[in-house]
């Protein structure tokens, strides 16, 4: 290392070194070699670009095991598993463990992934307003959704904030190469280039 300075490299386009010549930080200069990622053209660390090819099997496994837990509410809610779960004889609770059961073994297996992670992150949203929030015992904690705190001062809405947040960063994304979807998506592209 220069001094405690990190050399950053950047890459652009097959990860070539581009140097930018000199980079200069308050009174001190300094030449850094440093290049762009091809997708996201964020500045990283060399090291850390390694990892990248890592980023989409992590979130294929991350997507399995949130749609698994999600599809377990669900199963709490209608079918009574793991101990059942208060209020799930109100058809509202019901409507919402069915959409919690089919939603997340959906997206946890990668299958109309992104409609089915629209339709979980809108009910994840009217989840947290219209029974968190709404339920909340003091105005301070319709504000707090931190599940650790006191009745008070929270509302409990933090997995409810979580889900909503992390289906609607799955609508972006998509299933993800480990997915039906994707198998689906290579034997229309393979039927269409046999076609032609």
């Amino acid at each position: 290392m220069d001094r405690g300075w990190t050399r950053f490299s950047i890459a652009v386009s097959k990860m070539t070194r581009v140097n930018l010549g000199h980079i200069k930080f308050g009174s001190r200069r300094f030449s850094a070699p440093i290049c762009l990622t091809q997708k996201t053209e964020i500045v990283q660390p060399q090291p850390m670009n390694s990892l990248n090819r890592f980023a989409d099997p992590f979130y294929c496994i991350t997507r399995l095991i949130v749609g698994l837990m999600f599809a377990s509410h669900g199963g709490q809610l209608v079918l009574g598993m793991f101990g059942g779960m208060p209020g799930s004889d109100n058809m509202m609770m019901q409507v919402g463990g069915w959409i919690q059961l089919v939603g997340g073994l959906l997206i946890a297996f990668g299958l109309l992934t992104r409609l089915a992670a629209f339709i979980c992150s809108g009910e994840m949203a009217v989840a947290y307003f219209m029974i968190h929030v709404a339920n909340a015992a003091t105005p301070m904690a319709k504000f707090f959704p931190i599940s650790s705190a006191g009745p008070q001062v929270s509302n409990k809405g933090e997995l409810a904030i979580f889900y909503c947040w992390f289906f609607l960063f799955v609508v972006f994304y998509g299933a993800g190469r480990w997915s039906i979807d994707a198998v689906i998506g290579k034997g229309k592209a393979a039927a269409v280039a046999t076609a032609t």
